[in-house]
């Protein structure tokens, strides 16, 4: 029966973990993150729930002559976009999960 304290710490300690989180979840909605490629002929913004929200495209860029440059200047950055935002996620909740003898969690968002 010792050990009922130490469950509901866990408990409690869960709890506010879990808080955390959502309001991590709520803000990263609010931040955002921008990637390039083709040396900025394409940029994309991210959000923090891996939304893409914006996609900027140079005019010299586009070629009706060469459709497929365009489409994997736009993927590629799409991607880095993606890339960072994942990032920008896990350094969050690194911030939560650490100093709990946790490993980081990435994917927990």
């Amino acid at each position: 029966m010792k050990n009922i304290p130490n469950m509901n710490a866990l408990l409690k300690q869960a709890q506010k973990i879990q808080s955390r989180i959502t309001k991590l979840q709520e803000e990263l909605e609010q931040r955002t993150v921008e990637a390039s490629a083709g040396g900025g002929m394409v940029t994309v913004v991210v959000n923090g729930k891996q939304e893409v929200l914006s996609i900027k495209i140079d005019p010299e860029v586009v070629n009706p002559d060469d459709i497929e440059m365009l489409q994997d200047l736009i993927i590629a950055a799409v991607n880095e976009g993606l890339t960072r935002a994942k990032e920008m996620i896990n350094e969050e909740m690194g911030k939560i999960t650490q100093g709990l003898g946790l490993p980081n969690m990435p994917g927990l968002l």
